[in-house]
């Protein structure tokens, strides 16, 4: 059973991904800040700031990969295939249509989304753009997982401990 942990940059996805990790449950960590840190140690140009298609496409091959080669039983992924199509609206991009394929053929079975929250976000290295960007994103993912047919259910803006528990009491 996979399951999708999403929404815009900076709402606490990766800590919450991070801490249901150390609970034993398998994650799947966000392809994106990899392949920034990728691009930056090796001077490419597949960033979101230099060449956002290049950065999709580099997306979009390793959430396919990922999503195919997860472990089997219940997973959590830090983000799934239709977040991309997200970022591509977003981005005014073509969405190519093996994305779509993939992402109408993944079967996820809940999607978890956090909501903007202004009082933790920070900008870093990786993520560089402001809160209304991350809220921009947000809105643009949340509408393709809805497209595709999910409720997404939204995260309490709660610490970890408590955002840990709501998502493994629906997990079961």
């Amino acid at each position: 059973m996979r399951h999708v942990l999403t929404g815009g940059p900076g709402a606490g996805k990766t800590t919450l991904v991070e801490a249901l990790a150390a609970t034993g449950l398998p994650v799947v960590p966000e392809s994106g800040r990899a392949i920034i840190r990728d691009q930056v140690a090796a001077g490419g140009d597949a960033l979101p700031w230099r060449d956002a298609a290049r950065f999709a496409d580099a997306m979009i091959e390793a959430d396919i990969t990922a999503y195919r080669t997860a472990p089997a039983g219940p997973v959590i992924f830090d983000r799934g295939i239709p977040d991309t199509i997200g970022y591509l609206r977003l981005c005014g991009l073509p969405v190519p249509r093996r994305l779509t394929t993939a992402a109408r053929q993944a079967e996820y079975r809940r999607i978890f989304v956090a909501p903007p929250w202004p009082a933790i976000y920070r900008t870093d290295g990786e993520r560089r753009q402001d809160l209304a960007e991350a809220r921009a994103t947000h809105d643009a993912i949340v509408a393709v997982y809805r497209e595709l047919g999910y409720r997404p259910q939204r995260l309490p803006r709660a610490g970890v401990a408590a955002r840990v528990r709501y998502v493994l009491d629906r997990l079961g």
